[in-house]
């Protein structure tokens, strides 16, 4: 096994962070309180075990190997002890940009019940008094000799915005042996296909069955296929999505999505020096964002106290707060090299579009590309765990994080209207599911009025998030495969899967109550999906894509049982 080792001192982008913080005060609360996890199908997360302390937090993070404690769920009666207050649809639209802001002075008020944002992350409130906490319970040791001063942490106004991170609150995984760096890695940073050349042919065992033979065939044949067409002088961009549309192989997956959002050229000829030029670009950003020497503040001649990066104090703090709680339940995100590139993509991101600036969620999108980049340098395509990306050469990273961070703004171009003030992206797309439903599946869809379930209620996050809160990022890989393979696959193709998506859980909908409604949709049961579980899903989406698309009168007043039944059955 080859480590790699790197230098965090010779980044540019970083230093290594100070991590004395002076325990702060606060009444103490009941320790045996449980918030939920931020992923539906995660384990629910119980603060106390996974609590790490300031001071113990290295680059390289330290064992934490009983972190996560698998409870029991809370029955409905012990999570809601009455109905939520009903929101009118327009009056929760209104309000919708207010509720991204974590503002600090929410420390004001004593929610003690406060347990996430509005798409069940926990919250800032409740990280910081979790955070105090555990300090003033450290106190104690400390005042037995041990020296518990030392400098105060900086918030602004310092060099290097590692001073400022807030302290972890998810638990750091041990260190690993790490995976193996392909030895090719220089010549694939220079040219994407370059890793053609390096793809293996899974074997055929002795004793395979023929049905596994014929699997294996299968899928040594659709490798050949993606092979000869992405080693072409002009890659045919829709022999392309054709085949994509059905699933990528992720030996071909990185160089595949990158053609498919049009970030490399379809011409061989010019693709390496389109990337390098790419790469050098977002560097560049990179440096001018965080560098020294920050701007006016508007009619002002000189920089505003703490602002001397010229860093917009606003968006990196929200940025700082959601990047430690992306993907908390996968170990390859706890990692500090990794929270720092995602820190980075999400900021350059947000100044260079200043329209929307970043909104909570965009931390979630980012996560599928940087993960399917970084799997281009590995031999082992499984880095979710025992995978410190700061044990891999600095040259890797930068790609990894700038062809990562182009493939995200070209996503994003095609829903930036998600986004903006008032997000009517969302809005029109939440509308239209509503409509959708009530074509496909009447009798839900009269289920929820009766229940008086607003579909922003549960839709909103799924439209934001792209229901990556709702299935694994391995699974949502294999979903942006038939997106990207879609000519608007996020923008429309998206609403009849997430139309497919409600359907799925109708039988159970229908005999349940507001609460149980509310609670089943926040936290629905898709933990042990598989890749044919998501085919399945895509399937159905392109049912109703094909019957309701471009055609607003098409079936109207004919949905419902009927016509759901018909299609379900033509399906399978």
């Amino acid at each position: 096994m080859v480590q790699v080792e790197r230098s965090d001192s010779a980044s540019p982008f970083w230093k290594a962070p100070q991590r004395d913080t002076p325990p702060l005060k606060k009444p103490a609360r009941d320790s045996s309180l449980v918030v939920g996890a931020a992923y539906s199908h995660a384990d629910i997360l119980k603060f106390d075990s996974l609590w790490v302390f300031p001071q113990d937090i290295s680059i390289t993070p330290p064992s934490a190997t009983s972190a996560i404690e698998r409870v029991p769920t809370q029955s409905p009666t012990t999570r809601i002890s009455k109905s939520p207050p009903f929101k009118q649809y327009m009056n929760f639209l209104s309000s919708t940009n207010d509720d991204w802001t974590a503002d600090e002075a929410e420390d004001m008020y004593d929610y003690e019940s406060d347990d996430g944002d509005d798409f069940g992350l926990p919250s800032l409130s409740n990280m910081k008094r979790r955070t105090r906490k555990k300090a003033e319970q450290s106190r104690a040791h400390l005042d037995d000799g041990l020296n518990g001063g030392g400098r105060e942490r900086r918030y602004s106004n310092s060099e290097d915005i590692a001073i400022e991170r807030p302290a972890a609150s998810y638990p750091m995984p041990k260190k690993s042996e790490g995976k193996i760096l392909r030895p090719q890695y220089k010549e694939i940073l220079r040219d994407p296909a370059n890793a053609l050349h390096l793809i293996n042919h899974p074997s055929i065992p002795a004793n395979a069955t023929p049905k596994e033979v014929d699997a294996i065939n299968s899928r040594i044949s659709r490798i050949n296929k993606f092979k000869k067409l992405l080693q072409a002088s002009t890659i045919p961009l829709p022999d392309l999505r054709s085949l994509a549309w059905s699933g990528v192989p992720e030996e071909v997956r990185a160089m595949t999505w990158q053609l498919l959002l049009s970030y490399l050229p379809t011409s061989s000829e010019r693709r390496v020096a389109t990337l390098e030029r790419k790469r050098k670009e977002y560097l560049d950003g990179v440096r001018q964002a965080f560098g020294g020497g920050g701007q006016p503040a508007p009619g002002s001649s000189a920089p505003p106290r703490g602002t001397n990066r010229g860093l917009d104090e606003a968006i990196w703090h929200q940025i700082s707060i959601d990047v430690p709680r992306t993907n908390p339940h996968i170990e390859l995100y706890s990692y500090e090299a990794t929270q720092r590139s995602l820190e980075r993509i999400l900021y350059v991101w947000a100044v260079r579009h200043p329209a929307s600036g970043y909104v909570q969620g965009i931390n979630d999108l980012v996560t599928p590309f940087w993960q399917v980049f970084l799997g281009t340098y590995i031999t082992d395509p499984d880095i979710e765990s025992g995978m410190d990306p700061g044990q891999l050469p600095k040259a890797v990273l930068d790609a990894v994080e700038a062809d990562s961070f182009w493939c995200l703004t070209k996503l994003l171009d095609g829903i930036q209207d998600h986004y903006i003030v008032a997000q009517p992206g969302i809005q029109r797309q939440v509308s239209a599911l509503r409509d959708l439903t009530a074509r496909i599946d009447a009798g839900l869809a009269k289920h929820l009025e009766k229940e008086q379930v607003e579909f922003i209620q549960f839709s909103f996050r799924w439209m934001n998030c792209l229901l990556m809160r709702e299935i694994s990022v391995k699974n949502t890989i294999r979903m942006w495969d038939t997106y990207m393979a879609e000519e608007q696959g996020f923008s429309e193709f998206h609403l009849y899967v997430c139309a497919a998506f409600l359907v799925k859980w109708s039988d159970k909908l229908v005999k349940m109550d507001f609460q149980e409604i509310m609670m089943f949709l926040q936290s629905l049961p898709t933990g042990d999906w598989t890749e044919k579980d998501i085919e399945l899903l895509l399937s159905e989406a392109y049912i109703w894509q094909s019957l309701f698309k471009g055609s607003s009168a098409h079936l109207k007043g004919q949905g419902g049982e009927g016509s759901r039944s018909a299609s379900m059955n033509f399906t399978l």
